[in-house]
């Protein structure tokens, strides 16, 4: 519907015509200031999402070295449970198949044992499941807000028990 009240005097393709000169610039300001909350939803949405990535993988990797860890060798071996340098490098190769770098993990890689005793016979301790817990820094980067730019550390935990 036009607003020019000037209707009679005009031909019909001026009528609904708009001058620039009549615009006042209240959409310039409007986007103005709603693109800046608009972006940062956006890098948001997606600075969280890349931590929940992060998280997921480095409890792939836990999984992963958990796997290795409650795997023992072969019976002709011995059945010997691996060490802890080769579930270490189990999970740093998961990450590194991630493209996450092993060096940033951060507190270290923490490999716990659960052992059922045996009081009479000490050698006939078994390996009952492991516990590996690590973190991983992320820095979110989430413009116009506080936690721009914050190091926040992703801790995971795996507990995986040993079958018999």
């Amino acid at each position: 519907m036009c607003k020019n009240l000037n209707i009679r005097l005009q031909s019909a393709p001026a009528r609904c015509q708009r001058s620039w000169a009549t615009e006042t610039g209240a959409e310039l300001v409007e986007a103005a200031f709603i693109l800046p909350l608009l972006l940062t939803l956006l890098f948001g949405i997606f600075w969280i999402g890349r931590a929940y990535n992060v998280y997921q993988t480095i409890t792939r990797a836990a999984r992963e070295g958990a796997r290795v860890a409650v795997a023992p060798s072969c019976a002709t071996c011995g059945n010997s449970f691996p060490s802890n340098s080769s579930v270490t490098s189990a999970i740093n190769d998961a990450l590194q198949a991630a493209s996450l770098d092993p060096a940033n993990v951060s507190p270290a890689i923490s490999i716990t044992r659960q052992l059922v005793l045996n009081p009479t016979d000490p050698a006939a301790n078994r390996v009952q499941g492991i516990v590996i817990t690590f973190g991983y820094p992320f820095k979110l980067v989430i413009p116009f807000t506080p936690v721009n730019l914050t190091q926040i550390t992703i801790n995971t935990k795996v507990q995986m028990r040993q079958e018999f």
